[in-house]
């Protein structure tokens, strides 16, 4: 059976002895760059191995020892950020892609443990480029988007806890002493804890009112107004706070509250202040997210890698870290993270749903993923994202049969009816077979399912053609073409709302280089 369209699968060549290092240089608006200087760096070693890109932009570096290297590139004015330390072994073979940046700093890669950079300012992202092919670079803001969501483990559901008898008592309790802090507090803090906001205010501020020194209180209703939406007055508490007590937790809160108000510079740097002030895991992991959705990826790999190593249990800070890999363009190192992630809580699903959209993505199939997708589907049976990218992880790696790949993908329709992706694909499995009008049913009910699915309008189009419909197939393709337009409009407006932080790598002291 052949593969599935759309994934570039590349005929296997004879691997040379030792390892191999090959990818892509393109520019920020993801082209590719011909004769860029490509720097392979080892730890430890002197100097670096240079190469240049083919008039494709791809360069490779073969017969490598085993070691632990680090990839720049540079052409002109232009330089790319250093790729994370990755450790290559006998016989490996790594898929590498960098971008060419005017703003990317032109210092030698360190090997260091410390985050190493400051973020000089923003600017809009009007050409945010990314690795390899569009597919790459949406899947990368997919990520990113899903990681800034991440919950740490055993974080609690929420809830208003013993319901509205509770609140009914607390009320009363209000009635019966209007003026009292604690009465005033139980009730408004029990609002809030409920996700009542707006209701969580008025006795909040009550509180505060009677008793303005208790920070406890005071923090409580910043945490109201923040979810009421009323960030500057939240701002104007946080500050009071920090202005009788220095707190990790004030400056991870007024660097949340400094990105609702459009300020994400000083936002991340309130972001560093709480995680430098106490290196926990959540400080961590907003630190790191703040950087990740300003495009800074190089720094958010350092300080979710920096994350990892203080916090190696942190099933999202692994899922993370995995994030950034797959923004800069390291997939195998990406997949790894988030495999290692899966492995902390299996029954966890969103590992397994960065490993999925991971290995559908990537330009080759990448080694961890398809053994946890088929956890993922042991775990889950009757989830339709397991099945489905379980069957997707098969389909890459050229396994399954098609009895096989019919089995899950339908299985997943059967339990979700309205999976657009998982009707397609099952389109596009049949069009493989020649079997157009099993693959023209498909379509229409992925269309059906989400009648924005570009995709399913083209193959469609596709299959009239193969069947002699050349009408269908034409309304078909200006459907695909109308969507393409709209939806690569409303990315463009998305991306140009996003500030892009500029950063700038640390020089170090000569009293740090001594030591």
């Amino acid at each position: 059976m052949s593969g599935l369209a759309g994934f570039a699968q590349q005929a296997s060549s004879p691997q040379p002895k030792g390892a191999t290092v090959e990818g892509m240089v393109v520019d920020a608006a993801g082209h590719r760059v011909a004769d860029a200087a490509v720097l392979l760096e080892e730890k430890d070693h002197a100097g670096s191995v240079e190469t240049k890109t083919d008039p494709n932009g791809a360069f490779v570096f073969p017969a490598l020892g085993a070691g632990t290297y680090r990839l720049r590139s540079e052409k002109s004015a232009l330089r790319s950020r250093a790729t994370e330390a990755f450790a290559l072994s006998e016989g490996d073979r790594k898929h590498v892609d960098l971008v060419l940046d005017a703003s990317s700093s032109s210092e030698a890669m360190q090997f260091a443990d410390q985050p190493n950079f400051t973020v000089a300012g923003v600017t809009d992202w009007t050409a945010a480029g990314g690795h390899g092919s569009d597919v790459r670079l949406r899947t990368s803001e997919d990520l990113v988007r899903e990681t800034v969501v991440l919950k740490p483990e055993g974080s609690p559901a929420g809830g208003a806890g013993s319901g509205s008898d509770s609140e009914s008592s607390l009320r009363a309790a209000l009635a019966k002493e209007p003026g009292s802090f604690a009465a005033n507090r139980q009730l408004g803090e029990f609002c809030l804890h409920a996700g009542s906001y707006r209701k969580s205010i008025s006795p909040l501020e009550a509180a505060y009112r009677i008793d303005p020194a208790n920070q406890d209180n005071e923090y409580d209703l910043a945490l109201a107004y923040k979810g009421a939406g009323d960030f500057s007055r939240a701002r104007d508490h946080v500050q009071n706070m920090l202005a009788r007590k220095d707190s990790a937790d004030l400056h991870r809160l007024l660097g949340d509250l400094d990105e609702e108000l459009g300020d994400p510079l000083a936002a991340v740097r309130e972001d560093e202040k709480a995680a430098r002030l106490d290196p926990s895991e959540q400080n961590y992991f907003e630190w790191g997210s703040e950087l990740l959705v300003h495009r800074a990826i190089q720094p958010a790999v350092e300080v979710f890698g920096a994350g990892v190593k203080a916090h190696p249990r942190s099933a999202r800070m692994l899922a993370a870290l995995g994030a950034a890999l797959f923004a800069s363009g390291l997939y195998d190192e990406a997949a790894q993270h988030v495999c290692d992630a899966s492995d902390l809580n299996p029954t966890d699903t969103a590992p397994y749903i960065f490993l999925g959209k991971i290995g559908m993505a990537a330009p080759d199939p990448l080694t961890c993923v398809e053994p946890k997708l088929a956890r993922f589907v042991q775990e889950r049976p009757g989830d339709a994202f397991a099945n489905y990218y379980y069957a997707m992880a098969l389909w890459k790696s050229q396994k399954p049969s098609l009895q096989q790949m019919e089995s899950l993908l339908a299985k997943a329709v059967t339990i979700d009816p309205n999976f657009d992706d998982a009707y397609l694909q099952l389109g596009i499995l049949y069009a493989d077979e020649r079997d157009f009008e099993k693959a023209i049913g498909f379509y229409t009910k992925a269309i059906a399912a989400n009648p924005q699915l570009s995709a399913a309008h083209y193959r469609l189009g596709v299959a009239y053609e193969r069947i002699g419909e050349p009408a269908k197939a034409k309304q078909e393709f200006q459907l695909h073409d109308e969507i393409e337009k709209q939806q690569a409009a409303a990315v463009e407006r998305q991306r140009r709302e996003i500030k892009q932080f500029l950063v700038v790598l640390k020089v170090p002291s000569a009293a740090s280089t001594a030591n």
